[in-house]
């Protein structure tokens, strides 16, 4: 009991200290919308960038959350089952997110451009395809993750656990899928410290929610602690969005899809959509391998998996700027400073993740020591980390070079990369090397091999390819499509 009394107050006095730092930081960030088109790009990735870190790092304490309290309030079991939720969530939302981020390319399109009236038809019509993409969400995941969690071949002494906690955390599945519509808009028109504020709040309310709800309710009070949440955030920034006065304004009697619009977002959010899913499918079938070495396997690369997310902040940070940052700047066509702020992002991002990657290395047992005391668990969780940490800067480039297309409004390369190496190479390895020696390292390389591949290709195509007028001799698809519209 003293144990666990040390624990809320010492996560309590943590989160106290990081929602001050937060506060400080955000005094230089950017609060209505911010436009990319002018200033120095360096400068303006940079003040876009540093809400996304913040709000990342929130993020990461909001997904770690669970299993360590989980993992010291209830064990390595109930922990196996909630960390092992990383690619298993990741499988149901990602599309979901990818098509928000193809939302957000469109409307940062038409900022730039200055075009009002498109601006609105993409904002509310992005909100319809969050509401509809929401239920679908929530009836796909309630129904189907036993059957996912068998497949996956989860071992019989965490399944039950496991369907337990998606059930109650996919509760909150209109919230995940609204909050990153919705934070994907203010983006868009550069405000990146909105969405900050609502995911410091989320992260807070359910660290307080787990350290109530997991000891009477066990996993389930966990994933309903993520649920209420997700739900939290959603409704903060929905109700800053439907504020009069600004230029990217949600009025409830607008929320429809517009035709033209919203035909550009599905051909624009779909690859992004499916890029992310594949990513997701090659993640659960590495799950299921991992979880071929039982629970102990489970819980410590489950824990890696939470430390990881620390390594990806500037890459998905600075995959937030280069996005907006195209986008803006092609909608004005403002070609050549496109490309000096993707240069930027992309050297800064890769150059970071590293660094990161490094301390990591060094500090692996220590970190994975925050989920659990297990010495089998921890040495596994190091082994992974060990294994993976130094190649960050290819997962980096990777990243980034996509989120360029995406502003670009090319989603469908970085589609087809993630296809062909993230997915079908990455399993084909595995499989192959499973049958070789079922050694769990193996299964490690997985990452670093397929990165290096797709880091090959885009470093061919970013400088050998005309990225900024598009792949062929044919108009980017937004231009065609506003022809037909036209």
């Amino acid at each position: 009991m003293k144990n666990r009394n040390f624990i809320r107050i010492f996560y309590f006095e943590r989160f106290f200290i990081y929602f001050y730092f937060s506060k400080s930081i955000v005094r230089v960030m950017p609060e209505q919308t911010r436009d990319l088109t002018v200033g120095k790009p360096w400068k303006q990735i940079v003040i876009f960038s540093l809400p996304l870190i913040v709000s990342f790092l929130f993020q990461n304490l909001y997904n770690i959350a669970d299993s360590i309290i989980v993992g010291n309030f209830l064990g390595d079991e109930s922990l196996a089952a909630v960390s092992s939720s990383g690619s298993f969530v990741f499988l149901f939302t990602s599309f979901f997110i990818g098509l928000s981020l193809g939302c957000g390319a469109l409307i940062g399109k038409f900022f730039g451009e200055k075009n009002k009236k498109k601006l609105s038809e993409s904002i509310h019509s992005a909100v319809a395809i969050g509401l509809v993409s929401s239920i679908v969400l929530t009836i796909l995941a309630e129904i189907f993750s036993p059957l996912l969690l068998k497949v996956m071949g989860t071992p019989s002494d965490v399944i039950g656990e496991s369907i337990s906690y998606f059930r109650a955390y996919f509760i909150g599945s209109t919230g995940l899928v609204m909050y990153a519509m919705l934070n994907a808009i203010l983006q868009a028109v550069g405000n990146s410290r909105r969405g900050l504020y609502y995911l410091v709040f989320a992260s807070l309310l359910n660290v307080g929610l787990d350290l109530i709800l997991v000891k009477p309710l066990g996993v389930f009070g966990a994933g309903l602690a993520s649920s209420i949440s997700q739900i939290s955030s959603a409704t903060l920034a929905f109700l800053f969005l439907i504020k009069k006065g600004t230029v990217y304004q949600v009025e409830i009697k607008k929320i429809r899809f517009y035709k033209g619009v919203t035909k550009k977002m599905i051909m624009l959010g779909i690859p992004s959509g499916i890029q992310n899913s594949v990513i997701g499918i090659a993640n659960v079938c590495v799950q299921s391998f991992i979880n071929s070495f039982g629970s102990a396997a489970m819980a410590g690369c489950g824990s890696y998996s939470r430390i990881e997310g620390f390594a990806f902040i500037p890459i998905n940070a600075f995959m937030g700027a280069i996005t907006n940052f195209v986008s803006q700047n092609l909608g004005a066509k403002e070609y050549e400073r496109a490309k000096q702020g993707a240069r930027f992002g992309i050297i800064t991002s890769v150059i970071v993740a590293e660094i990161i990657g490094g301390l990591q290395y060094l500090l692996a047992p220590q970190l994975i020591g925050l989920f659990t005391s297990t010495p089998e668990c921890i040495a596994i969780g190091v082994q992974q980390a060990r294994t993976i940490s130094l190649f960050y800067f290819l997962l980096s480039y990777s990243h980034c070079v996509s989120a360029v297309c995406r502003g670009g409004g090319k989603p469908v390369v970085p589609m087809l990369v993630m296809l062909i190496d993230w997915c079908v190479i990455r399993v084909i390895y595995i499989n192959i090397a499973m049958k070789i020696s079922h050694t769990i390292n193996l299964l490690f390389w997985a990452y670093p091999i397929t990165w290096t591949i797709s880091t090959i290709f885009y470093i061919f195509y970013y400088y050998l390819s005309d990225w900024v007028h598009g792949f062929d001799s044919k108009k980017p698809i937004l231009d065609e499509v506003e022809m037909v519209e036209e």
